[in-house]
């Protein structure tokens, strides 16, 4: 699969956060850390960001962004935050939130997809990569047959791919149940016709009911799915429908000054590295240990606080993959309030300490 050859080029990008042993970071200070580039701005609204790596060229590598408005797009940057006029999707309902996966069989051939949320009329959004051609056939409905005010106003996603190669979407929504249901669960496949069709396996998750559940995140190596209850912590489930539906931890709780958001997972070799999640409102990355700790109340312990430019941030993408000259060890890109993406290098995100056992 490529996105398993993707992977194994991030063990040559093994930068990473020194922790001390009092669970503070060596080069934690109050700096701000300040993005590389800063987008082209888009039209309206930008909401979530995520990033696709050309298997074959990483230095091409583009970056699809929302635009959050009922006339809105999927724009296409280069790794200059660039738009690229002829890949960008204009005329969607509300996109919400994006995400990538590698090598969905279509029509016989391994495709990579960007799958976005469009609220305004309850469906998926699925285009292939590079060219961003729709291949949905006009949009999947989701979250069919429920009638809760907002319920199938759709929100986060996030794409799981299992160790067989099958392809899933992990979709969420404005609001919904609180005693577990809150995501849907669906496998995408080739209808036979060269387009995209999904069909429902599971319903997870709980909800607070306190705000919403817009981020999520998915660790296809080890497994798991990660989501913001806004206002509560980071809930943490099993990737893999036939694992269930315990919820295996709840973390973060306390650690925002407002609004947990956007949720991205950033990879080390041996299957090692950092879970960040935006503090929206607060200009800052919450950074937790992707390793979980057993016998603890909290399994993944927060390691440390970095302060970015980036402002009122909902939707955050990383990758530790080489891409170029600008990012050696990876790129953090992050959505802010004034109509652009910010992009970070990661050795600027996690200050120039290399800890190779890490």
């Amino acid at each position: 699969m490529k996105h398993n050859n993707i992977l194994k080029l991030a063990a040559f990008a093994v930068l990473s956060l020194t922790i001390s042993c009092n669970g503070g970071t060596q080069n934690e200070s109050s700096a701000i850390v300040k993005p590389l580039y800063v987008s082209d701005p888009v039209d309206f609204d930008t909401d979530d960001p995520a990033i696709w790596v050309n298997p074959n060229d990483p230095a091409q590598s583009l970056v699809i962004g929302t635009d959050k408005d009922s006339s809105g797009g999927l724009y296409v940057f280069d790794l200059k935050g660039k738009i690229i006029r002829s890949k960008t999707v204009k005329g969607l309902k509300r996109p919400d939130n994006v995400d990538i996966a590698y090598g969905l069989l279509i029509a016989g051939k391994k495709t990579d997809i960007a799958v976005t949320t469009e609220r305004y009329t309850h469906r998926l959004r699925i285009f292939s990569l590079p060219d961003m051609k729709a291949i949905d056939n006009g949009g999947i409905p989701v979250f069919t047959g429920e009638t809760g005010a907002e319920y199938r106003d759709l929100m986060g996603i996030s794409m799981y791919t299992d160790p067989s190669g099958k392809i899933y979407a992990i979709v969420g929504r404005k609001t919904g149940p609180k005693n577990g249901g809150y995501l849907w669960q669906y496998l995408l496949t080739d209808d036979g016709k060269g387009n995209v069709k999904a069909g429902l396996v599971r319903k997870f998750g709980q909800y607070s009911g306190k705000k919403e559940i817009e981020a999520i995140a998915v660790d296809n190596e080890l497994g798991y799915v990660y989501y913001c209850d806004e206002q509560v912590g980071v809930r943490k489930y099993y990737a893999d429908p036939a694992k269930g539906n315990e919820e295996l931890a709840l973390f973060g709780q306390g650690d925002f000054a407002v609004d947990n958001e956007g949720i991205a997972i950033y990879k080390t070799s041996g299957n090692k590295g950092y879970i960040l999640v935006s503090d929206q409102g607060a200009k800052q990355l919450k950074v937790y240990d992707r390793v979980a700790k057993t016998n603890t109340a909290h399994p993944h312990p927060l390691l440390t606080t970095i302060k970015y430019s980036a402002n009122q941030t909902d939707g955050i993408d990383v990758v530790s993959v080489p891409l170029n000259n600008d990012f050696k060890h990876g790129l953090l890109v992050a959505m802010s309030d004034d109509k652009t993406f910010h992009f970070y290098r990661w050795e600027d995100v996690a200050g120039k300490k290399i800890d190779v056992n890490r």
